[in-house]
């Protein structure tokens, strides 16, 4: 016996919806993107130097490993995070190719395996 839509089970879950607190963003705040540029620049005022966009995809890619762990199955978002380390690996790269001493200090500050 069909008797309707169950209303309240939808609105019991756009309740919980609603309540719920964003524990980690996928995305940096510009507080600590700030500080990302003050620690790994090379001069002052700079923002655009491949160790200051390698620490900032880094702590992005940080991010996203985060959320894969409540969210398995977000695949849009996957999609982003190889681009994501692509692109972090170019910028090794050329850093690598150019100065090899600038490369190995900033895989020591920031952890990475290479």
């Amino acid at each position: 016996m069909y008797t309707g839509p169950c209303w309240t089970t939808s609105r019991l879950r756009a309740t919980r919806f609603l309540k719920f607190e964003r524990k980690s963003t996928m995305s940096i705040t510009a507080e600590r993107k700030k500080e990302l540029m003050t620690e790994f620049a090379t001069a002052a005022g700079d923002t655009g130097s491949p160790e200051v966009q390698v620490a900032i995809l880094s702590e992005r890619i940080k991010n996203l490993t985060e959320h894969f762990k409540d969210h398995k199955k977000d695949n849009h978002s996957r999609r982003g995070l190889l681009a994501l380390v692509s692109q972090r690996r170019r910028l090794l790269d050329y850093l690598k190719s150019r100065e090899e001493g600038r490369y190995q200090t900033l895989i020591e500050k920031l952890g990475l395996r290479r």
